[in-house]
């Protein structure tokens, strides 16, 4: 038995130093921050046992499901987040936003020419256009296919491009993934899916097409948005499955491929939206803002469980379980569903618009938007006089797994960026995403994948966080501004 009295005894002295050190930090009783800290336990502990998220996660993606900017579906899950975070007795209101409003077309591709091709044989490519791409002209356009493989490669054949169509293929590093660093794995792919078509288009590209950004190849293709320059020249652009594009690359090295595109999408002009906003007021200083958020759009292929269905409940459950609780913290928690996220931020800036005359009082950020994954913890952009004030919360978190805190000079989520680069704290659940790209902006992207007990863990990180966060005797020092 003195093994498991050993481990207790040792757990609690960390604890206690953890409270003495906060407690320094923020100038205050290290009783009151003892009470502090039994709170976030209490807060842990009722997210553990509540499936307030996952109803409501089943409720947007069942019976809405996608919910690309400036749909009907978009603004259907308006109405059901504002009215559930009324039913929670939350000051909501709406921040109006223009978002764009782009519709997805017929999509067909086949291969109609290629080396060693059967007599009347072609092949179907799976592919989806990306969101801002054009339309090709009448019934599709029949053109080779060159093959490269980095936008360095792209400027370096400006004679092959023109007239063709351009894939670009870039493998996903699934390794990397595999080792924490999905993001980085991500944003390989990103780049030239962002900026490829654009920098085709002006070389004289007919069309473009990029390699699906994702770990598992079962044919799924992933969808995403392209950038074109303002006045730029503008083509149809798709993203093709890992399988199609490894299958044109294989015939490619063989001899001339030829595909017959068709593309149909349209850009229709700007819809009327909003973030959906609630405040649950704080007992001393209300006019100081802590915010809690997530993206309500979501890409056109899947239902947006993950992507980011999954970030707006555990925001919307984090008010919930402190109405619950019975609690009020010295700050106002702020509840923001950003619009727009995937295919240009505009809820984003309209937000950060309007509240740029009290940057003073935004004491924190926080945006959920990389999945449902296990929680790890916290990725936080704070300075490192910040870190000591959050260790607390590491050995509150530490039952459920998710102890880490890495602090980061860079912003942890998009929607949250201006705020952060304006000096405001910011954080962003730490998960578990080296499968999170496995579905990503695909069709996959459904409630299956969401596992309730890994959404329960996020809340209790998120609701933690944030009630910490509003409830400290003195906010978290300044960020930097960025230049």
């Amino acid at each position: 038995m003195l093994l498991p009295v050993f481990r207790w005894t040792a757990a609690a002295a960390v604890l206690l130093m953890s409270v003495a050190v906060a407690a320094e930090a923020a100038d205050e009783e290290p009783s009151a921050t003892q009470g502090r800290i039994a709170v976030l336990a209490d807060l842990r502990d009722a997210a553990l046992r509540s499936d307030y998220a996952m109803d409501q996660l089943t409720v947007l993606s069942d019976t809405i499901g996608p919910r690309l900017s400036g749909s009907k579906q978009a603004a259907a899950a308006v109405t059901l987040v504002a009215d559930a975070m009324r039913a929670l007795g939350a000051k909501v209101s709406l921040e109006p936003v223009k978002v764009p409003h782009w519709v997805r077309g017929e999509e067909r591709a086949e291969l109609v020419d290629y080396p060693g091709r059967p007599e009347g044989i072609s092949q179907r490519i799976v592919l989806a256009a990306l969101g801002g791409s054009t339309a090709t002209p009448g019934k599709g356009l029949k053109r080779e296919v060159l093959v490269i493989h980095s936008l360095a490669e792209l400027s370096l054949n400006e004679a092959r491009v023109r007239d063709r169509i351009v894939l670009i293929s870039v493998p996903f590093d699934q390794s990397l993934a595999d080792n924490d660093q999905a993001g980085a794995a991500y944003v390989q792919g990103l780049v030239p899916r962002l900026r490829g078509p654009a920098a085709a288009a002006k070389l004289g590209a007919a069309a473009v097409l990029v390699r699906a950004i994702g770990g598992a190849h079962y044919r799924q293709v992933h969808a995403g948005d392209t950038r074109w320059e303002e006045g730029g020249r503008r083509i149809p652009a798709a993203a093709v499955t890992v399988e199609d594009a490894l299958l044109i690359e294989r015939l490619a090295a063989k001899g001339p491929v030829t595909m017959q595109l068709l593309l149909t999408p349209k850009t229709l002009p700007d819809a009327d939206s909003y973030n959906v906003i609630a405040d649950w007021p704080g007992r001393e200083r209300p006019d100081e803002v802590v915010v809690v958020s997530g993206h309500l759009d979501s890409w056109d292929l899947g239902t947006g469980a993950i992507d980011d269905g999954a970030g707006v409940v555990v925001a919307m459950a984090t008010l919930k379980l402190i109405k619950d609780l019975g609690l009020q913290p010295r700050r106002t928690i702020r509840f923001v569903a950003f619009m727009n996220e995937e295919n240009g931020l505009r809820g984003s800036a309209a937000h950060f618009a309007a509240h740029k005359d009290q940057l003073a009082k935004q004491i924190a950020v926080i945006e959920s938007d990389t999945g449902a994954g296990r929680p790890l913890g916290l990725d936080a952009r704070v300075t490192p006089a910040s870190m000591a004030r959050l260790e607390p919360l590491k050995q509150v978190l530490s039952s459920i797994g998710a102890p880490v805190i890495d602090r980061s000079d860079r912003s942890v989520a998009a929607d949250i960026s201006p705020l952060q680069d304006a000096g405001v704290p910011g954080f962003q659940p730490k998960l578990d995403t080296r499968h999170y790209f496995d579905y990503h902006h695909s069709g996959a992207d459904t409630l299956d994948k969401v596992e309730p007990e890994n959404l329960r863990r996020n809340v209790a990180v998120t609701a933690a966080l944030t009630w910490w966060l509003a409830d400290m005797p003195e906010p978290l020092e300044r960020l930097p501004v960025a230049p």
